[in-house]
């Protein structure tokens, strides 16, 4: 813990020197942080990719749900996560952060240990940000950029009739374990909740999964899944003009899921299939390409599992195991 300094003793520009510090940055030509613009080169025949998400304290997150250090990974990883969606590779992001009064330092501090970590894994590098102050919470801006060759891309419009719908890792963790913070359930002592609100903190990107299905050529559409199964299909399926069945028995949960909604079925459908914040990967296929999917996923260490298939009913419809339609008290998350 620093307790030399303050946030508003060490000032602005004393903040984005410890930030600079932090982070490898650009090598010359390319021009990083302390300019007022970044310089910033592509690789030859590639296309940038660019994203932009924000983490509003109150809205996104509670500063009493974890460690800051868990906010940085996340603040990252959910940006990563969108170029994974597109078979990106990262490369730059930057970061800004509004402030409240009187926060802790120690506190930004951990919240830059996480982030750093982040980019460290996946080999980002910071190219600059701003920061201010707030009069109400703890805002997070990140803005991610990456590349891939325009030829690889993966979108949301190119689902087809007769296509596969699959999703890697498991769903329903993440809103289960957001769930058990909000109804302040103690988290140490349990090792299936432990897994479940730590999926929600500390998601994990798929971006190895996303390059791969790119390079190879195999996935047809893709998006990531942060506002639930049913919304984001639904994206695919609005772009792609198309329609798609889902067969909720075939989700993949997790057994940390299983053992905790076990008394609630209901429930059980709803998070897995509705709750958000998953951030795995749901793409659509050609059903020809099954093994070689399946194949590619055991290459990079992720489950990969088809759960319903592309139709041409222009809407998302999930079947319960009896066979019966399913229906969800809401779709995924929405904001207004």
């Amino acid at each position: 813990m620093n307790t030399e300094f303050s946030l508003s003793s060490l000032g602005e520009f004393g903040l984005i020197d410890r930030i600079q510090s932090r982070f490898p940055q650009p090598v010359a030509p390319e021009l990083g942080i302390g300019d007022d613009a970044a310089l910033l080169t592509p690789s030859p025949g590639m296309q940038l990719v660019v994203s932009t998400d924000l983490l509003a304290e109150g809205v996104h997150f509670e500063r009493s749900f974890g460690p800051l250090r868990l906010l940085g990974r996340k603040a990252l990883a959910v940006n990563l996560s969108d170029l994974a969606a597109m078979g990106a590779r990262p490369r730059w992001f930057f970061l800004s952060l509004a402030i409240p009064v009187g926060f802790p330092l120690d506190e930004i501090e951990a919240l830059l240990d996480g982030v750093a970590e982040q980019a460290t894994a996946h080999g980002v590098l910071l190219a600059g940000g701003d920061t201010c102050g707030s009069r109400s919470g703890l805002v997070i801006s990140v803005t991610i950029m990456g590349e891939q060759r325009p030829e690889l891309l993966l979108r949301r419009s190119g689902a087809r009739t007769g296509d596969e719908v699959w999703v890697s890792g498991t769903l329903g963790d993440s809103a289960l374990g957001l769930q058990l913070l909000l109804k302040n359930r103690p988290v140490s002592g349990c090792n299936e909740t432990e897994y479940v609100v730590n999926r929600h903190l500390d998601p994990t990107p798929r971006c190895g999964l996303g390059q791969a299905l790119a390079k190879a050529g195999l996935a047809s559409a893709m998006i990531d899944i942060s506002d639930g199964l049913l919304a984001d299909l639904g994206h695919i399926c609005e772009q792609s003009g198309c329609g798609a069945e889902i067969r909720l028995a075939q989700l993949p949960r997790s057994p940390q899921f299983q053992r905790l909604v076990a008394s609630a079925p209901l429930s059980l459908w709803q998070l897995a299939a509705a709750g958000g914040e998953d951030y795995e990967l749901c793409f659509t296929a050609s059903a020809d390409r099954r093994a070689a999917i399946q194949e590619l996923a055991k290459t990079a260490g992720i489950p990969a599992t088809v759960v319903g298939k592309v139709t041409d009913s222009g809407r998302v419809v999930a079947y319960l195991p009896d066979g019966s339609i399913f229906q969800p008290s809401s779709a995924g998350y929405t904001h207004f």
